[in-house]
């Protein structure tokens, strides 16, 4: 940022200073932030993605403690992976977690990088990941703008772009930068964050009078806290039908497939999932086709799973089976062993907590 640049960013001074103090009084007691290690930084701000806290810190609590290292995540066996991270959802983090735990293993000897370059080169690592890890773990200032901050940031400043824009975004990442103080990047990263997730909340409910900035806040001086951060249009999820089918045994055990590579729910152990709304007939001819004779097929409750950009609105259907299943069918767990820890996707939770509910056929 050049002086001319600089001149044009808007400074409020006292601002930083105001927001440490009330960050060093008021700040949570979270389990990452008196051992900040690059490694626990790391896997906070992955699994916080999409997460509220009360949520997060038990399950971060139980992943550092099945997994305190770069090598133990590294080496993990996937379904215990998945059990580590079932209920937290968009599973496709804790894929690109453990990715980027071989790949600091493989490359960099097991140490997360301390540069933004290194950082950015790791799966699911975007430049606010980074930012977090360089500011909180390293003590080298770089932006860590999340929704939090840029609601902060809008409101305390007036930005009047979407923050989602090229210039709403500049704006606020200049803002962040200028008033960045030397030394202690740590805290005014973290402080940003926590205004915003305890103060300056969204949806027009901000606590201003709990507020750091409060005297020289934009959006409270011209009674628009409503209006900013100026919300970009959002894009509507797209609808997909599915048919959920479940295959149970005649000893009671129920099948399950592994979900392709690439995709939702990557690598996850599911039911069957159809794109498209099946009836009984074509499900029967789906099981014949592999080889699955079906004695009876019963409908389950419709089911809805969200997803970032996606929503499935699921038909769920229970097939009984007699006879050995194929040996490439998938795998079988019996109830005992599903209710005691089998990893299975989230989406597919609702229908198995229903099917262990049913009789099951003498």
């Amino acid at each position: 940022m050049n002086d001319e640049t600089t001149a044009m960013v808007p400074f409020r001074p006292g601002w930083t200073e105001a927001l440490l103090r009330w960050y060093r009084s008021r700040r949570r007691d979270l389990p990452w932030r008196d051992d900040p290690d690059p490694y626990r930084i790391l896997v906070s701000e992955i699994m916080g993605q999409q997460t509220r806290m009360s949520v997060l810190v038990p399950y971060f609590e139980r992943f550092v403690q099945r997994l305190p290292s770069v090598a133990d995540l590294a080496a993990v066996d996937d379904d215990v992976l998945f059990k580590l991270w079932e209920g937290l959802g968009y599973y496709r983090r804790a894929v690109n977690l453990k990715k980027a735990a071989v790949l600091v293993m493989e490359r960099h000897g097991g140490v997360i990088p301390d540069t933004r370059e290194g950082l950015l080169a790791l799966p699911g690592v975007g430049a606010y990941t980074a930012g977090a890890i360089l500011s909180i773990a390293f003590g080298v200032f770089e932006p860590a703008i999340d929704g939090n901050v840029r609601r902060v940031i809008a409101r305390q400043f007036g930005i009047d772009q979407s923050p989602e824009s090229a210039e709403g975004s500049a704006s606020i990442e200049s803002i962040v930068r200028r008033h960045a103080p030397a030394g202690e990047s740590a805290d005014y990263t973290q402080a940003l964050m926590e205004l915003g997730a305890l103060v300056c909340l969204p949806n027009g409910a901000p606590l201003c009078d709990s507020c750091p900035g409060r005297d020289g806040c934009v959006a409270r001086r011209d009674d628009r806290i409503g209006e900013l951060p100026v919300r970009a249009a959002k894009k509507a999820r797209r609808i997909e039908p599915m048919t959920i089918l479940a295959i149970r045994t005649d000893d009671g055990s129920i099948l399950f497939e592994r979900r392709p590579a690439g995709g939702l729910l990557a690598g996850m152990r599911g039911l069957h999932a159809i794109p498209g709304t099946l009836s009984i007939d074509e499900l029967t001819r789906y099981c014949e086709h592999r080889g699955i004779s079906v004695e009876s097929i019963v409908k389950l409750a419709s089911r809805k799973h969200v997803f970032t950009h996606v929503e499935w609105h699921m038909t769920g259907y229970l097939a009984t089976v007699r006879g050995p299943l194929p040996s490439q069918a998938g795998e079988t767990f019996t109830p005992a062993e599903i209710v005691s820890g089998v990893a299975v996707a989230s989406a597919f939770q609702g229908f198995l907590a229903e099917i262990l509910r049913l009789p099951q056929a003498s």
